[in-house]
């Protein structure tokens, strides 16, 4: 017996100023960037304050809960840079790993991803050059492929990133998939990114993506079909 796919619609799915739908599968949790990122004095200031005072009163202690404020405003800022920089969603991915032969537990090691989706303004020009665009500059050791999806011309890209010594981040290596979507009005481009770093699974993740990016769409699935068509 085959079963149904089963699809949660967001919110933010029946907004009229939505220009992209897609569907994400599980195990990723969106982040509520307005929710997260409201403006002073605003009730949605409010709102935060209100949710983030039982976890204040809970900290043990005054440095306890210092150091909550502290790095729940280091989240903050990295969430303000991304929405400055076109982020529209994102969201942390949590799955089990179920490839790793080495592994001694049968639940298998929890693994982290991080998707982004942004928008950015392009020259106007057709689609297909659009896309083919978006990946002119990378190096050329990263990986390329351009389809044709459903929603039009896209290109994918794949990079392993190396964080610098100095950074004081975690020695550990970062791949990147991006999808690069030129959308119908050849004016801007939709970026989806997928990261992480267990890029010893990166086949398994490039295949996540290629499926957001595949079920992605420009024209809302939820207004009724009008021609007839089943």
């Amino acid at each position: 017996m085959t079963t149904a796919p089963h699809f949660t619609v967001a919110e933010s799915a029946e907004d009229p100023a939505a220009d992209v739908w897609f569907a994400e599968p599980a195990g990723f949790t969106a982040v509520p960037l307005d929710a997260l990122l409201p403006a002073p004095d605003s009730p949605g200031a409010d709102a935060l304050c209100a949710a983030l005072a039982p976890v204040l009163l809970a900290a043990p202690d005054e440095v306890a809960r210092q150091q909550f404020i502290a790095r729940f405003a280091q989240g903050q800022q990295l969430l303000g840079a991304l929405r400055e920089a076109g982020t529209v969603h994102c969201s942390i991915g949590l799955h089990r790993d179920d490839v790793d032969e080495a592994a001694t537990s049968s639940i298998g090691r929890p693994l982290l991803s991080f998707l982004t989706v942004s928008w950015r303004a392009t020259a106007v020009s057709p689609r297909a050059v659009t896309a083919a665009r978006a990946v002119s500059q990378l190096d050329p050791q990263a990986r390329i492929e351009y389809v044709e999806l459903p929603c039009g011309p896209a290109t994918f890209s794949e990079t392993v990133l190396a964080p610098r010594a100095a950074g004081g981040l975690p020695q550990m290596p970062l791949v990147q998939f991006r999808a690069h979507l030129p959308h119908p009005d050849c004016k801007r481009l939709a970026v989806f990114t997928l990261s992480t770093t267990a890029v010893e699974c990166r086949e398994q993740y490039r295949a996540i993506l290629r499926h957001i990016a595949t079920l992605a769409t420009f024209d809302n699935p939820l207004v009724p079909n009008t021609h007839g068509a089943p």
